[in-house]
């Protein structure tokens, strides 16, 4: 342990998170390093960032040479690397225009803005009422705090922002029930996963489209935690054969740079116009070229969308069977593709601290589901010495 550098962490940062104590100072493809030279495998992944690994030679390079070339410019001129990367959303998915921000929760603030602009429009009435899902995740700004739906999040900064609502994950009957005349959009998750890797009914979002176009509602998938191949597609939407009308990114778009995106059908996107939203650093050259180079490399022949998903279900049967030698232990599995949630039967905090004693950094969510985002590039041996470690501490224990 690196004392005193973790005693001036303590000192000088704010006290957000309940760190582990362990400084990390290097990182490749599947392995970090800390301050004293151990080794860990990441099943972390910066909590589904670093889709391609640590340091993916490509992103590396695109970084460096950008670096070299501009580094930021105002949005109030074309900047290149942001034009390809809003191409290559485009062309691979429902959208028609895209919108740069910095961060996940920033993009959910665009969205609830895009679709609250959008519903002032003449065309569509004067509506800003937003329905989100209990046990959602949106972020830690204020109105992304207002749309998500956990309680243990909002204490403390109440008054929350009005206009909004919320109804149980998964229950069509209860999203019909809270559609009022001030109703402008439906907000999900497509996979909750800071509500415990929480996945949808196989009809449930197809379902949810249909009520939307029946009310005259926008669909808003955030996809922060979901995109970029986490799924074994691009996007998690593609899944349920269904395309929504705002879509947010952030995470896994820049290969470990921060980035964020909102992504709109024309009509929606329209809304905004010059003076209407922005954003200083969004879209600036060196994080659009990190985020061209790995959404270049997740596409390339879909190789990893196909490892995803093939990679995701041995993970998933390798987990299933130590379900079956520990029932007592673990309650469910669930998971799509790298995105996938151990349900313990218990707090999942130490089980944690014991993983990392032993090299291996894995995530615990809502007091009791391991979660597991590696990066995509996880093989079968890693995943097998992760399984192997887990056994041990379940028999020890």
């Amino acid at each position: 342990m690196d004392k005193k550098l973790i005693d001036e962490s303590k000192k000088y940062l704010m006290n957000t998170y309940n760190r582990a104590p362990i400084v990390l100072r290097k990182g490749r493809g599947m392995k970090v390093w800390d301050s004293t030279g151990k080794e860990y495998i990441d099943f972390v992944g910066g909590v589904a960032v670093n889709c391609l690994g640590h340091c993916h030679p490509k992103v590396v390079i695109a970084i460096q040479k950008q670096a070299q070339r501009l580094i930021h410019v105002s949005n109030l001129y074309h900047i290149e690397p942001q034009i390809r990367l809003a191409k290559l959303l485009v062309d691979n998915s429902f959208a028609d225009k895209v919108f740069f921000c910095n961060s996940g929760a920033e993009a959910i603030e665009g969205a609830i803005k895009l679709a609250r602009k959008y519903s002032k429009d003449p065309v569509a009435g004067s509506k800003y009422e937003i329905i989100a899902a209990l046990g959602s995740f949106h972020g830690r700004t204020l109105a992304a705090l207002s749309a998500t739906g956990q309680e243990k999040f909002q204490k403390g900064f109440e008054p929350l922002l009005p206009g909004f609502k919320h109804v149980p994950f998964n229950d069509v009957d209860a999203l019909k029930n809270a559609i009022s005349a001030n109703t402008c959009a439906v907000l999900l998750e497509p996979v909750q996963g800071e509500g415990g890797v929480r996945f949808p009914s196989e009809d449930y979002l197809k379902e949810v489209r249909q009520i939307c176009d029946e009310n005259r509602l926008l669909l808003v998938l955030d996809e922060i935690q979901t995109g970029m191949g986490r799924t074994g597609k691009l996007f998690a939407y593609e899944h349920y054969g269904i395309q929504p009308d705002i879509m947010t990114l952030a995470k896994g778009l820049g290969g470990g740079v921060a980035i964020g995106a909102i992504l709109a059908k024309e009509n929606v996107a329209a809304a905004f116009q010059p003076g209407t939203h922005a954003s200083t650093f969004g879209g600036n050259p060196l994080a659009c070229a990190a985020a061209v180079v790995t959404m270049e490399t997740l596409l390339e022949d879909g190789f990893m969308f196909d490892h995803c998903r093939r990679i995701g279900k041995y993970f998933k049967d390798s987990l299933e069977r130590l379900k079956k030698d520990f029932p007592s232990y673990i309650a469910e599995i669930r998971g799509l593709g790298l995105l996938i949630g151990m349900e313990m039967t218990r707090a999942g905090g130490p089980i944690v601290d014991t993983c990392m004693g032993r090299g291996l950094l894995i995530n615990c969510t809502s007091g009791n589901v391991l979660r597991f985002t590696p990066p995509l590039i996880v093989n079968e041996k890693e995943i097998d010495h992760l399984i192997d470690t887990l056994e041990d501490i379940f028999a020890r224990q």
